[in-house]
């Protein structure tokens, strides 16, 4: 929920496979070139200051992406009490996704240029720390249905941030079969944040450098998607920046932010919301699978990131060195207002590590000529990928879904769909072109009420476990619902039937992640995490979190 330009509306309604993770150890000799080694002769880059990259092609979200307050609808009369489950067909061929042209030559660039890290070691090198069940302090933000634990909050700076919100899971579950990580026990837990709090560089040639300005806050810069991995052993995670790469105007590599579009702001326009200037994506949902991951791009389809190209631009772990890189430059960790390659040092808004996409998978399907500006959804054409996780209890499927909001309108509250993930690996691995077709797909239930309008839409996270589907419905500054559906055939169609039974969940629930246990021999858990900070309510607490799977079975009475 929430970009800059709805924050005065929302804050008036405030009174959130083994083997293969075996080669994510560090590479040999993977370190930055020695003091003292000789140092090749790099040009300058063409303009001072310079930072920016060019439009990538992405299509931009409408602004209030997954924002149940985004529009000026009103909630129509729902059929409160219906007994009938409207038949609602699904049609695979419209989350058809196909390959983009590939990046991983720019990649190389990069890795030829940047001392490289294993997520291994990152994880040995996480600095923040993070807060575990009672050191959360109360549970308000909870409903009773469940009970939630362990619970997991922020450091302060991070539960209270206006610029980062926490969106996406997974976790080493998805990433492998048999869950084992080395020899530790660190079980770790990814979440993906968006920036909400962006002004924004402009795009233009002359002027593009405005925040790097002294009067420039850090957050002037969009800077994208950063993705924190959490350490269950030593509760303390780490951030990392993703990373657009690209060739700059001489013809050096570079990477700037994960950017929709940077906009066409002009000299003499200024940086104005109507020029745009860089757009962001939401990271509704993401999923960690063997070597890649995964972040759903709500209007294209899914961006592919490898987690052996993570890059260091710190190795000595020592902020006040500029290291030396392979390519003869230096990298500087200090400045937070600067990104990729600028007058031959290297930069990544203060981050240590980034991690460069490596492939696109994007929707082949035209996109419905509705209006989606309030969240509408239709039932045919181009699907949102609202969010996405894994189903790893019969052959490993992507789950993928839409988040709608019926009050303003549209022809339908939802879709879903699923992708066998030998067919999402083939699309990454495989030439620009390359299609994943889903196996399935269904639009959501159309049955019950909730606070005078409809139950089935306003979902921010879907799983799939034995054949039965599970969603979370946010309500906005206040608890949301677990719900269940189960797969039947109504007068000859499947489709998703409802549970009638809902379960409180927390304030600003979001993404979902099912960590199976079965490589561990522990009970499987049902993760997901709140979104608000504190500034949007008065209960409002950011905090990552599971359920016992087992509670909720029973807590749906199947």
């Amino acid at each position: 929920m929430g970009h800059p330009s709805r924050r005065t509306r929302l804050a008036a309604c405030a009174v959130a496979a083994g083997a293969l993770l075996s080669a994510l150890v560090p590479a040999a000799g993977a370190t930055a070139a020695p003091a003292g080694a000789p140092r090749a002769v790099a040009a300058d880059d063409p303009v001072p200051g310079h930072e920016g990259m060019p439009d990538d092609g992405f299509e931009d979200a409408p602004e209030g992406e997954q924002d149940d307050l985004a529009g000026e609808g009103t909630a129509p009369s729902a059929s409160a009490g219906a007994d009938a489950q409207a038949v609602v067909p699904g049609r695979p061929g419209d989350f058809t996704l196909e390959a983009g042209t590939k990046l991983t030559g720019l990649v190389g660039k990069l890795d030829a240029a940047l001392p490289k890290q294993g997520l291994t070691e990152l994880m040995t090198q996480a600095n923040r720390d993070a807060g575990w069940n009672s050191t959360c302090g109360d549970a308000a933000i909870y409903g009773p249905d469940l009970v939630a634990a362990p619970r997991v909050c922020w450091a302060n700076d991070d539960a209270t941030s206006s610029e980062w919100v926490p969106q996406a899971i997974t976790g080493v579950s998805d990433a492998q079969e048999d869950e084992d990580w080395g020899t530790s026990d660190s079980e770790p837990v990814a979440v993906a944040g968006y920036d909400d709090q962006n002004p924004g560089r402009s795009d233009y040639a002359s002027g593009r450098d405005n925040c790097v300005q002294a009067s420039a806050s850090d957050a002037c810069n969009e800077k994208g998607i950063r993705v924190s991995f959490f350490n269950q052993a030593t509760k303390k995670y780490r951030h990392v920046l993703l990373a657009w790469p690209y060739l700059n105007s001489k013809d050096h590599i570079s990477f700037d932010a994960l950017h929709a579009s940077e906009g066409k702001c002009t000299a003499a326009s200024g940086v104005t919301a109507s020029c745009k200037a860089q757009n962001g994506i939401h990271a509704g949902g993401m999923v960690w699978y063997g070597n890649y991951l995964y972040v759903a791009d709500t209007a294209n389809g899914m961006r592919v990131f490898d987690l052996r190209k993570i890059m260091d631009l710190n190795p000595d772990n020592d902020a006040s060195v500029h290291d030396p890189t392979p390519d003869g430059l230096v990298s500087n960790v200090v400045d937070k207002k600067r990104v990729g390659r600028q007058n031959n040092v290297w930069y990544a808004y203060g981050y240590r590590y980034v991690m460069p996409q490596i492939a696109t998978l994007k929707f082949t399907t035209a996109k419905n000529g509705g209006t989606t500006s309030g969240n509408q959804c239709y039932a045919t054409g181009r699907p949102k990928a609202s969010y996405i996780s894994l189903d790893r209890t019969g052959d490993d499927h992507m789950v993928i879904g839409e988040y709608c909001n019926t009050n303003n309108g549209g022809s339908s509250n939802g879709r879903v769909g699923t992708y066998p993930m030998t067919a999402l690996t083939a699309a990454v691995e495989g030439a620009a072109g390359t299609s994943a077709k889903a196996d399935l797909a269904y639009g959501l239930p159309d049955t019950g009420t909730f606070g005078g309008e409809d139950l089935w839409h306003k979902i921010q996270g879907v799983t799939r476990y034995d054949g039965k589907w599970y969603f979370h419905r946010s309500n906005a500054y206040d608890n949301g619902r677990l719900m269940q559906a189960t797969p039947k055939t109504v007068d000859g169609t499947t489709q998703l039937v409802a549970n009638p039974k809902i379960l409180e969940s927390s304030f600003g629930p979001e993404d979902l992640y099912l960590a199976h246990g079965r490589g561990d021999g522990l009970p499987p858990k049902l993760w997901s995490l709140s979104e608000h900070a504190p500034s949007k309510c008065g209960v409002c607490k950011r905090e990552l979190y599971s359920y016992d799977m087992g509670a909720v079975i029973s807590g749906f009475g199947s």
